[in-house]
């Protein structure tokens, strides 16, 4: 029987991709994708949530509601899993990351908000409900800084690299970190 993808049978390679081209990969996935699952954890339980998201390099960001039940468990622990996924057809075009890291919560007068605010599409969402661009969203914006990044893709194993690549957040002095 002809296979498709005959490079996906047996033992996967175990070599490691250096880190800009791991970079390269996880900034394209980010940049190709405008959905994940938040994963929290609460006095009420998990809670996995599915939100639009931006990003800045490897932090990714979205506006929420106050109040809602994933900025309540985020309040209660910061520490929360993001899944950004590619569509599946099939084995061969698995593609996704797992991005570990603390929830910062910061309000328009917060320092730090500025710094990110930018990146946020806000627009398309106004022009979709009938509201003025001259009134941006003044709620909260959720800034999630990757501490450690599990990126899975099958078609690594086609090129000899281990289709689950591990990433880390370099060491940031405070003067690094906005706000």
């Amino acid at each position: 029987m002809p296979v498709t993808n005959p490079w996906l049978a047996g033992p996967a390679p175990t070599a490691r991709l250096d880190r800009p081209l791991l970079e390269e990969r996880l900034l394209n996935l980010l940049s190709s994708q405008n959905m994940c699952v938040l994963a929290t954890a609460g006095p009420a339980g998990p809670l996995a949530t599915p939100v639009r998201y931006f990003h800045l390099d490897f932090t990714v960001m979205f506006t929420a509601a106050a109040g809602s039940p994933k900025l309540r468990n985020i309040a209660a622990d910061p520490r929360v899993s993001v899944g950004v996924f590619a569509p599946l057809v099939g084995q061969a075009s698995s593609r996704g990351a797992q991005i570990f890291g603390r929830a910062r919560v910061l309000t328009p007068a917060e320092p730090g908000y500025e710094a990110y605010w930018p990146a946020v599409r806000w627009q398309s969402d106004h022009v979709e409900r009938s509201r003025s661009l001259d009134d941006p969203p003044l709620g909260p914006l959720v800034v999630i800084p990757a501490e450690r990044i599990v990126y899975t893709e099958h078609w690594l194993r086609r090129e000899g690299f281990a289709p689950r690549q591990v990433w880390k957040a370099a060491p940031r002095s405070t003067s690094d970190i906005p706000g």
